[in-house]
Parts: structure tokens; C-alpha cells; sequence
């Protein structure tokens, strides 16, 4: 059950929900950031929040959730796409002292905002963004929701070193599979069900056993399973057409600079692109131009 997406519906009532359990996945992403426990953990809690977000995708490309501010951990970030694969990463500042008690506001800082981009491979990019206000993330993404998208959404995600589990509930708006007040009563009793949730439950029950537990007198009908792996999505050709959209003075200049080579490191997986002086002729398809 490991690496894992659950989605489900409760057959009576306008309501929907996701449970997500990251193990393999969660590990490989820390393996690429070396970062303190608490960090590592939040980030834990973005890659398992990313994954319940991206069940909205209706369409070819990811969903991208992200905190940003001017603290000791002024980013974080991570990245679903459609076929469900993860990656993330948290950055350091400079100097940073990491408090194992401090909050997701704390660690972001001052001016702290968190971001959900929907990211389509063919359509416009949608970004939606609200003040980190809260002390944890899943407060954070349901004031989101509550301010960009006037959804009630409720989220429980827990994170230890090696697994992340977490469970998103949403009202279904305009379904009508009740009357308002049954669907209200619904609501109130799925969010008190989900609040007797436990992180050993979330990190370790079989997802079919834990909707039965959890939710057995709404009825819950599982929708599918989808695998959860990481996977980065940096290439060489990636690197190159970045390299050509600098065009080639800049380019050049930056070969002369780096002595004779440019190394493009991926910021996700470490991988790192190098670009001697005949593969930068070859990208451009001409000898260097004259600098000034």
C-alpha cells in the first residue's frame, strides 16, 4: 500500500476524498535534500499534499504546491504531475537556525504566502495564492480553499522520517445526491469521523481498511488507485533549450566565464548537464559570436 492514492466518494452525499501514503517516493525526494528533520518532514507533508491536490488534474500536466517567504526555509516546493509522479524540494537560508518545534509559518518567515499552480501542457497556467497565515499546512491549503476557491475542504496529513499519510475531504458542489441539510449533516460527520484518525493509521493501514474504519456509515465507494512514484522530469534537452532561450551572446559569455564549460544542475535530483564549447556551437548551430 506503500506509494499509494485512494480516491473515494460517499454514494449518498455530495462529498469526495483522497488518502495518500508515501514511503519509497517520500525517501528518494530526501535523498536529494539534505535538510534537517523538521524540514525534511514538512516537506513530507507538501509531497503528500501535492498528490491529494493533483486527483483535480483532468488533463495532461502537474500541479505545483509551494511556500514561499523571507524565513529560515524562505521555499518550499513540490510537484504532481498527471500520471503521478513527485518530486520537491526546501531550501535553506543562509545561516538558518531550525527549531524542531517551529510551524510552518515560522519556518517561512515574514511575508509568507503559499501557492497552488495548475500547470496544463496545452492551456493557459492557473495560480492561485493566499498569506501563510496558519501554523500548519493543512489550515493553510483550507483557508486556500476557502478564499480562492470557496470549496470546504478539510485535510489531515501526518509525516515521520520514512512515510507521509494524509486524507483530503471536499463538498462536491451541485452533485444534488441529497437534500442541503442531508449533505450538511454528511459534512459535520465526515470531518468528526476523520478528526479519530491517527498518524500510525495513516502511515501504516491498508487505505481500504482505513475508509472502512474511518467512514463505513457514509458509505464510501473507492474510485481507483494510483501508483505514486518519484520521478524528476529535468532532461539534457530541457538544459539545452534553456541555454537557447539566454541566446547565444549570453551563452558564450557564460561559457568564457565558467572555463570552457557550462554545468546546469538540477535543483530536484542533482543531476547535473555539462556543456562544453562544441556542444554550445552545436546548440546554436554557429561559431561564437564576437563579444564586446
Amino acid at each position: 500500500m506503500s506509494d499509494q492514492l485512494e480516491r473515494f466518494i460517499f454514494s449518498r452525499h455530495d462529498i469526495r476524498g483522497q488518502m495518500v501514503t508515501l514511503a519509497e517516493s517520500y525517501r528518494s525526494v530526501l535523498e536529494n535534500n539534505q535538510l534537517p528533520p523538521p524540514v525534511a518532514q514538512l516537506l513530507g507533508e507538501f509531497l503528500a499534499a501535492a498528490c491529494l491536490l493533483s486527483t483535480t488534474l483532468k488533463f495532461e500536466g502537474l500541479l505545483m504546491l509551494q511556500a514561499r517567504g523571507q524565513g529560515d526555509v524562505p521555499l518550499i516546493l513540490a510537484e504532481c504531475t498527471h500520471h503521478s509522479d513527485l518530486r520537491g524540494i526546501a531550501r535553506l537560508a543562509e545561516g538558518a537556525q531550525i527549531d524542531s518545534g517551529a510551524s510552518l509559518r515560522q519556518l517561512i518567515g515574514p511575508r509568507g504566502a503559499l501557492s497552488i499552480t495548475v500547470d496544463p501542457r496545452d492551456g493557459e497556467r492557473y495560480q492561485g495564492i493566499v498569506p501563510l497565515e496558519k501554523e500548519t499546512l493543512a489550515e493553510c491549503l483550507e483557508d486556500y480553499f476557502t478564499q480562492s476557491e470557496q470549496l470546504a475542504t478539510r485535510f489531515w496529513i501526518e509525516s515521520s522520517p520514512d512515510t507521509v499519510g494524509g486524507i483530503m475531504l471536499q463538498v462536491l458542489p451541485g452533485n444534488n445526491a441529497a437534500s442541503e441539510e442531508e449533505n450538511r449533516d454528511a459534512w459535520e460527520t465526515a470531518q468528526h469521523l476523520a478528526e479519530t484518525v491517527t498518524a500510525e493509521e495513516l502511515h501504516s493501514l491498508p487505505h481500504e481498511q482505513l475508509l472502512r474504519r474511518l467512514f463505513h456509515q457514509l458509505q464510501p465507494v473507492a474510485l481507483g488507485t494510483a501508483n505514486i512514484r518519484f520521478k524528476c522530469s529535468c532532461s539534457r534537452e530541457r538544459s539545452s533549450r534553456a541555454l537557447i532561450a539566454l541566446g547565444p551572446e549570453e551563452v558564450y559569455k557564460l561559457l568564457e566565464q565558467q572555463g570552457g564549460e557550462i554545468t546546469a544542475d538540477c535543483q530536484f535530483c542533482n543531476t547535473q548537464y555539462r556543456f562544453g564549447r562544441g556542444q554550445i556551437e552545436t546548440l546554436f548551430n554557429a561559431p561564437p559570436p564576437t563579444l564586446h
